[in-house]
């Protein structure tokens, strides 16, 4: 386990560092309202925290699924979270054009996980000099990071993180491999568990994405007693009404609890 990791403040407390906001940019109210929200839960349980959210979502199963509210507003919201907040802040790009572009508003950059082995896209955010958290795709052994990762700090970029999201398992389910997270940590990069994500069902009939949200506190209890440096979790504060990936988000309300029980077994790990 790595217990400080330099471009997240805080980590030398043992604990482990949170990824959390909603899955897109929906309005500057909510925005706001998740963050103040999980601040306050991250300050008084000593828990590092780094607000997620995406300015645009590319990677939609319908051509009317919700994109987002434009590009430059969304960002403006996001560095206004950032400035007023005093908090860090992760959103995803998709192209290599957007690596310049996301790189004035937040702090960490992310790959999506269908775009890991995109070499322009990694390149272009590595020479941003922001920090560079990369999602395994669903298609890959958690082995195989080590060329994801290997492209950003080939760039000249030593500020990487790798994000285990559930592996493909047959059409409509992925599964997470808990000897993946010891295997990346290998690599001397944080590895971080995206608990929401891997509870997906993806290609429903429907066009739009399922999931399994009654499984969070599961997954996140197994992923904190493996040893995950950080985990990430998409919250709502009614998630039956986002605009995009409410069927596997945690209801904003619950996460104090959930977080409560993930610090008690990091204690708890951390001294056997």
């Amino acid at each position: 386990m790595i217990a400080t990791i330099p471009y997240i403040k805080n980590t030398d407390s043992g604990n482990f560092f949170l990824f959390a906001g909603p899955c897109v940019v929906e309005s500057e109210p909510l925005v706001f309202e998740v963050a103040k929200r999980v601040i306050e839960i991250t300050d008084n349980l000593h828990i590092p925290y780094v607000f997620k959210a995406s300015y645009r979502k590319a990677n939609r199963s319908k051509k009317d699924s919700f994109m987002g509210i434009g590009d430059e507003k969304a960002l403006e919201i996001l560095a206004k979270v950032r400035q007023q907040l005093k908090v860090p802040i992760v959103t995803d790009i998709h192209t290599a054009e957007e690596a310049h572009l996301a790189a004035q508003y937040v702090d960490i950059l992310q790959i999506p996980a269908f775009l890991c082995r995109q070499t322009d896209l990694l390149e272009a955010a590595a020479k941003t000099g922001k920090v560079v958290n990369i999602k395994k795709g669903q298609f890959l052994a958690p082995g195989a990071m080590k060329f994801a990762a290997q492209k950003v700090t080939d760039a000249g970029n030593p500020r990487v993180m790798l994000t285990e999201r559930g592996t493909t398992f047959g059409y409509q389910d992925l599964l997470i491999d808990y000897r993946g997270i010891p295997e990346m940590q290998a690599t001397g990069f944080p590895v971080i568990l995206d608990i929401t994500h891997s509870l997906q069902q993806p290609n429903q009939a429907s066009g739009v994405t399922g999931g399994r949200p009654d499984l969070i506190e599961t997954v996140a209890k197994a992923g904190i007693a493996v040893g995950v440096d950080g985990i990430f979790i998409e919250t709502h504060p009614d998630p039956s009404k986002a605009l995009s990936d409410g069927a596997n988000m945690l209801k904003l309300d619950y996460l104090e609890d959930l977080l409560i029980k993930l610090t008690k077994i990091r204690s708890v790990i951390n001294h056997l």
